[in-house]
């Protein structure tokens, strides 16, 4: 393995709800959805109509600007609805699971074919939105070569999954999947691994790729975080990524020739009654681990605390998603809050007196404690920000809308992901990261 690079800025936030390392199969799931949000930029155009019948690979809908990347079916089943929002927007396509049938797509052979066969059997067989691109964290364009490729094989984000554990047992499909990813690229796949942690055999042995440890806090274990420390972005170059899980729906493609997006996640929180992992099928409705999650009034969110997206408690797992959280809502007024000594009370800072006991797990709600103000210099930010960019510089040339300075500060690098500590210690309660999108998009307009 290549030497330890160390993060030195971040932040651990200790909740409670860690998931005991114990996998069970989760309720059978009623309904299935796919849903266009999951995917920033995408303009659907549905294939299917409601009552259709489809099978688990079934194209559901298209991306009207590159009709070539398909959105597939997770289930074999009927398409019950297609959930329309303000300006008939398209929500969610929802699929009432059948018979288990899968499109047959034909196994292929990496090393037997090129770069275009590859990647038009991956788009044929609906596993392209897996792979994901900077600069601006959307789906990766099937005409370009990246110089390199990512795979981040853990996560340092509060009550993420241990990917070491989800791994423990070899699995040759993630051989497979890097074995046709290392056929799009013209660099290399890289692997990403944490020093604090064994990692599991199905890494360390893997072929076609080159190994890389990372040491530190979060967000030590975000993709952005490892491609600007070993090959950064720049202008008018390309850097694919995928979810270790995800290479292994791609290696199952490529082996069998089927759809399968099953895949571990994990279900967490301090509102969990024994949070655990959970075999599911992408795209399963929340209800399926209704059983195992307290009552009362709480937020689910598909993803961690810090970048997850707010679900219903009957919604569905976003297609990115690897984890579901669950914590109390935090709509209650709490008298002189931020004014009492607050011994029990979690700061990032020294606000509290909670610091002396640094290793202490806290349930904590979604309350803000305060309201919206201008954004003021404290220096905050650069404390939980590890990449050589200056973060509120960025974030007030975005807001003015000046294109230079964001090519400059470095926009081609970062996602709302990489900002979210800085949004979660910000005295000034910013929305940092729907900011950082806005200026992502502004790009995009702007490049087109």
């Amino acid at each position: 393995m290549s030497k330890v690079i160390k993060i030195q800025k971040g932040l651990n936030i200790k909740l409670k709800g860690k998931a005991e390392k114990i996998l069970v199969k989760a309720g059978t799931s009623d309904r299935y959805a796919v849903k266009p949000a999951d995917f920033p930029g995408l303009t659907p155009k549905m294939l299917v109509k409601e009552g259709d019948t489809v099978k688990a690979g079934t194209a559901l809908f298209t991306d009207k600007n590159r009709p070539e990347v398909r959105f597939a079916s997770p289930v074999g089943g009927t398409v019950e609805a297609v959930v329309r929002g303000e300006k008939r927007r398209i929500l969610e396509v929802v699929v009432q699971p059948g018979e288990k049938t899968f499109e047959d797509f034909s196994s292929l052979k990496p090393s037997d074919n090129d770069k275009e066969q590859i990647t038009g059997y991956l788009l044929a067989g609906g596993v392209w939105p897996f792979i994901r691109q900077r600069p601006y964290a959307v789906i990766a364009n099937p005409q370009d070569t990246p110089k390199d490729i990512f795979i981040s094989c853990f996560d340092t984000a509060p009550l993420a999954p241990d990917y070491d554990y989800i791994f423990q047992d070899v699995d040759p499909y993630f051989q497979a999947g890097i074995d046709a990813l290392a056929q799009l690229t013209s660099g290399k796949v890289h692997l990403c691994v944490h020093s604090d942690y064994p990692p599991a055999t199905t890494f360390t042995k893997a072929k076609n790729a080159e190994i890389h440890v990372f040491s530190g806090p979060h967000p030590s274990g975000n993709v952005g975080v490892q491609i600007h420390h070993i090959n950064p972005v720049n202008k008018g170059e390309t850097v694919w990524y995928v979810n270790p899980q995800d290479v292994s729906v791609i290696g199952r493609l490529m082996n069998k020739g089927v759809y399968d997006v099953s895949k571990t996640i994990v279900l967490s929180g301090s509102e969990v009654n024994t949070p655990r992992y959970y075999k599911v099928t992408g795209g399963c409705r929340l209800t399926s681990f209704a059983d195992n999650i307290k009552a009362g009034n709480n937020r689910y969110i598909s993803g961690n605390v810090l970048t997850g997206t707010q679900t219903a408690k009957d919604g569905y797992l976003g297609f990115y998603d690897h984890q579901l959280t669950v914590i109390p809502e935090g709509n209650r007024y709490e008298m002189f809050g931020w004014a009492l000594p607050g011994f029990g009370k979690y700061s990032a800072g020294r606000t509290f007196f909670s610091w002396l006991t640094p290793n202490r797990e806290y349930a904590l709600d979604t309350n803000l404690h305060g309201g919206p103000r201008s954004m003021v210099v404290t220096g905050q930010y650069e404390k939980v920000f590890p990449m050589d960019i200056y973060p509120e510089h960025l974030l007030k040339a975005i807001m003015a809308g000046d294109i230079e300075k964001m090519e400059n500060l470095g926009i081609y690098e970062v996602a709302e992901e990489d900002f979210a500590l800085c949004e979660f210690v910000c005295t000034s309660k910013t929305e940092v990261q729907a900011i950082v999108r806005d200026g992502i998009n502004m790009m995009i307009k702007e490049m087109s």
